[in-house]
């Protein structure tokens, strides 16, 4: 299976590891450590150093709770953050989801536009559909940012996540994105209890049945921090063993901030013969 962006065809026979760049002041986990360009610009190389094989930048920290910053302000974070990473020579992803941000950031270059809130903000749909082989995520998320850990609710969690993507899905193929410009994200952590994620993470192979790549971002997540007891500094080895599970699972793409280990992990597995088999 492949995924097409701009500049490149990504081949998912083996994992591809997305390395977070955060360029706000606020995320949950580095908030404020790559928040000026230079850092930001750093860290992409960092993270390359490292392995990754997707760089993925964010101005807009969507932790539960986050106050959503103006356009300009998300703006003048990524824009100079992605003309440096385009010119890295990997795929580079820009984590939004509002129109005006998505058209600037391809403008400059951007390969893909990974979004939270799956294109359903006004005008965002439209404007990837107009940029020809655009990559493209659609997440799944019960609620938004600032409300969605407040009490949130499922009767079936892999069923009904299952249904918004599929739907999320064909509203982009009827948009006209092509289809192997698309990856779907279950949205681990957002809207979801440590329960919902375990039991979405233990049937997340049912979503494989929508026929595209599954993208999945586990990386030092609240649930790990109450299954370990670890702060989120600290959440490095439960990251690394969540990311191979997702993939045991089916995902070709994980989205980690620790790159090194991750990479490291899938090449064990790959050198085992474990990934092979996996659909």
């Amino acid at each position: 299976m492949w995924w097409q962006t701009r500049r490149f065809r990504v081949d998912l026979s083996r994992p591809q590891v997305m390395g977070i760049v955060n360029v706000t002041p606020d995320s949950f986990s580095d908030g404020g450590r790559h928040a000026s360009s230079a850092a930001a610009m750093a860290h992409c190389e960092q993270l390359l150093g490292e392995g990754a094989h997707i760089l993925d930048i964010g101005g807009e920290s969507t932790r539960p709770g986050a106050q959503t910053p103006s356009i300009e302000e998300e703006l003048s974070r990524v824009l100079p953050v992605v003309r440096h990473a385009v010119t890295l020579g990997v795929p580079v992803s820009v984590d939004t989801s509002r129109a005006e941000v998505i058209a600037a950031v391809l403008d400059a270059g951007a390969d893909i536009i990974n979004d939270v809130r799956a294109l359903q903000s006004p005008g965002s749909l439209d404007v990837v559909a107009a940029h020809p082989g655009v990559g493209v995520c659609l997440m799944h998320m019960q609620g938004d940012p600032h409300s969605m850990q407040q009490a949130p609710h499922y009767a079936n969690v892999v069923a009904e996540v299952q249904q918004f993507l599929a739907a999320r899905l064909a509203a982009a193929l009827k948009a006209g994105v092509p289809e192997d410009c698309i990856t779907l994200d279950p949205g681990y952590g957002f809207g979801k209890t440590a329960t919902h994620n375990l039991d979405l993470l233990r049937g997340q192979a049912a979503l494989s049945a929508l026929g595209r790549p599954l993208l999945i971002g586990w990386s030092r997540k609240r649930t790990l921090g109450e299954i370990t007891g670890k702060p989120v500094n600290e959440r490095v080895a439960a990251s690394v063993a969540a990311a191979l599970a997702g993939i045991q699972r089916g995902a070709r793409i994980v989205r980690v901030h620790d790159v090194a280990p991750t990479v490291d992990a899938v090449k064990v597995w790959s050198a085992a013969g474990l990934i092979d088999n996996i659909p």
